[in-house]
């Protein structure tokens, strides 16, 4: 882009709200992401549907056979296998979005330092971080889209309310990534990296994927509860088995507070970190 192009860009801006961190062309960084999935990077979004297929096949079939059928808190009897595919479908979204927002982000902040030539073209952060987490909630909710594909023929799916099982998972793909994206700007080392897998093995064991919350103690069950994955699972087990009620707001609002305060803490950490 020339430099008289940029100056048009920001002078078609001024008097519009946020017009010194958003330059409206998102667009430009999810291109980017694309090209570069197109050239090298699809090998790597590949491999992350494999890990809910064989967690389906082992858990599902080969655990489930000797656990029989799950009795859930409203009463509805399934099979293990349909109980698992929620925390599967949820947890696919999930890490295919946080894994972008994290590891692939730290590398173009500290590595490759993409950011700084971003940002000293038209692009505010709020263009980085609305591109960065939109290429990341892509991610997600391609998992999940094709875990779903796999899924549904099997007969694991026991509502037509499971058509809204891929919106679900670009909700639950975007809060994590908004989340995981703010937090990786604060992070200078491999090391501090480390933490996202520390933090995100718990969540992903008592989020309720494998097993009711029912069975945790009281206290324990309330806590795990309120965690965003755990909140991304009873979304999307009422939408495959059609258990929806009026408690799905409570989900997607959470998930839309989610969303905000990870894009407004993004947005002003990139702005303090290379606006200067």
């Amino acid at each position: 882009m020339s430099f008289l192009s940029a100056i048009a860009i920001a002078e078609r801006r001024i008097g519009k709200p946020g017009e010194g961190i958003y330059s409206g062309r998102s667009r430009v960084v999810l291109e980017r992401s694309w090209i570069q999935f197109k050239t090298s990077a699809w090998m790597v979004v590949a491999s992350g549907f494999i890990e809910p297929l064989l967690n389906l096949i082992v858990f599902g079939y080969g655990v489930g056979n000797y656990i029989g059928d799950i009795k859930l808190d409203n009463g509805l009897v399934v099979s293990y296998a349909s109980f698992v595919v929620p925390g599967l479908l949820a947890s696919a979204a999930m890490m295919g979005a946080i894994m972008d927002a994290t590891w692939n982000v730290f590398f173009k902040i500290h590595e490759s330092r993409l950011y700084h030539a971003m940002l000293a073209t038209s692009l505010g952060p709020m263009d980085v971080a609305l591109g960065e987490i939109a290429w990341a909630l892509l991610r997600g909710s391609l998992y999940s889209t094709a875990f779903m594909a796999v899924v549904t023929p099997l007969g694991l799916i026991e509502s037509w309310w499971a058509l809204l099982v891929i919106p679900a998972g670009v909700l639950i793909g975007f809060g994590f990534a908004a989340i995981g994206m703010a937090l990786t700007s604060y992070m200078t080392s491999f090391q501090h990296m480390g933490l996202i897998n520390i933090v995100l093995l718990p969540i992903t064991l008592f989020s309720g994927s494998f097993f009711p919350l029912s069975v945790l103690p009281d206290r324990l069950a309330s806590i795990v509860y309120w965690t965003p994955l755990t909140q991304g699972i009873e979304l999307m087990r009422m939408l495959t088995l059609g258990t929806v009620d009026s408690s799905i707001f409570v989900h997607i609002i959470y998930f839309t507070i989610f969303i905000a305060g990870g894009l407004y803490f993004t947005t002003r950490r990139l702005n303090a970190l290379f606006m200067k």
